[in-house]
């Protein structure tokens, strides 16, 4: 069994702009929901507690929550969660760091596994209601939000399209090193290439990288397309001033 930690231990700054539940908690208490697209969607937030986790699963029914992601050690028993059938996967690795190749074959299997699932459903019922996986850390703004941008990348966004997309969501995520490490170091897994490569619906930026594209190319017309819209380096320049030294 995994070992249980206090909230007490961890300081947590207040963020703004953010959904509250309306009623005090160890922690600021706040979700922020990312889409992928109209079926699938995760929800990174902060991490709950035996007295808190009630509120929490309010939530997680009413959108519809199937698994929940542990990337800091457990604050809470998984008990309730188990029992309403929500999936817990703990995935721990250190705070303001970027996930070990370990944690991210996991996180991908899961990521995998519930959206196949849903999707199944999906076939079966048009009435279905989307998927969510919630991914928590301790305040929700590094070790959590990497995870979601790196699901983003591996189903097709623009690494910086995906930073930018989970920020607007979620205001502060990603230290520096974790934007270096998505915008620069991170590669696609070999084993989701291809697999259903779908941008965000809406427009997630007018800047010039990626702003002509709604969808992924196929592998025939991707090397031309490359060439034709390939950004320029002061326009990366530009992107990273911005994400490095812009407001948290």
């Amino acid at each position: 069994m995994a070992k249980m930690v206090s909230v007490s231990s961890y300081h947590t700054p207040g963020i703004n702009g953010r959904k509250a539940l309306g009623r005090p908690s160890p922690l600021t208490i706040s979700f922020s929901l990312i889409e992928y697209d109209k079926g699938h969607r995760f929800l990174i937030m902060d991490c709950p507690t035996d007295s808190t986790i009630s509120l929490y699963i309010k939530e997680f029914d009413r959108l519809n929550v199937t698994d929940v992601v542990r990337v800091c050690e457990p604050t809470y028993h998984k008990d309730r969660l188990e029992q309403r059938k929500v999936r817990v996967h703990d995935l721990p690795f250190k705070d303001g760091d970027v996930p070990p190749s370990s944690v991210l074959k996991q996180w991908l299997e899961v990521v995998h596994e519930s959206f196949k699932t849903s999707s199944a459903k999906d076939d079966a019922s048009e009435s279905s209601a989307p998927t969510t996986i919630a991914v928590h850390c301790v305040a929700g703004l590094g070790r959590a939000p990497v995870l979601v941008a790196v699901a983003l990348i591996e189903r097709g966004m623009d690494p910086l399209d995906a930073i930018e997309h989970v920020r607007n969501k979620r205001r502060g995520a990603f230290n520096n090193r974790q934007i270096a490490y998505l915008a620069e170091s991170y590669k696609r897994s070999s084993a989701f290439k291809g697999a259903n490569k779908i941008m965000i619906g809406s427009s997630i930026r007018s800047s010039p990288v990626n702003s002509n594209a709604n969808v992924v190319p196929d592998q025939h017309h991707q090397q031309s397309a490359q060439e034709q819209h390939q950004p320029t380096n002061s326009t990366h320049m530009s992107i990273f001033k911005k994400m490095f030294f812009g407001s948290h």
